[in-house]
């Protein structure tokens, strides 16, 4: 089934230069194994597509069950250079939150 990430985690996004930072937390500890198998540093890549001009780098934080992403030349210089809109990335995390991936059915049935 496919769902959204906003149903299955909640994430917070800020910046460090030209790279915006993004915490995935998943909402229960049975979808962190969804998260780490399907939210991808590829996946994530092609969900924001030429918005992140460079790598996007990923950071398993099972303890916490979340993910931290790095997202490589995605704030048009940064803070201080950027003419963007959202120079320090906060809505970077909402955006990924629109993500679908696809989750078995038993653990939404969990619900």
């Amino acid at each position: 089934m496919k769902v959204q990430l906003v149903d299955i985690a909640h994430a917070r996004s800020g910046d460090k230069g030209d790279t915006a930072n993004v915490g995935l937390i998943a909402l229960k500890p049975e979808y962190y194994p969804i998260l780490v198998e399907h939210v991808t540093a590829e996946a994530v890549k092609q969900h924001f597509g030429p918005m992140v001009k460079g790598e996007v780098e990923r950071f398993e934080l099972p303890n916490l069950g979340a993910l931290n992403f790095l997202l490589h030349g995605s704030l048009g210089g940064g803070g201080t250079l950027s003419l963007m809109t959202d120079a320090q990335g906060k809505t970077f995390s909402t955006a990924l939150l629109r993500m679908y991936i696809d989750v078995p059915e038993e653990v939404l049935a969990t619900n």
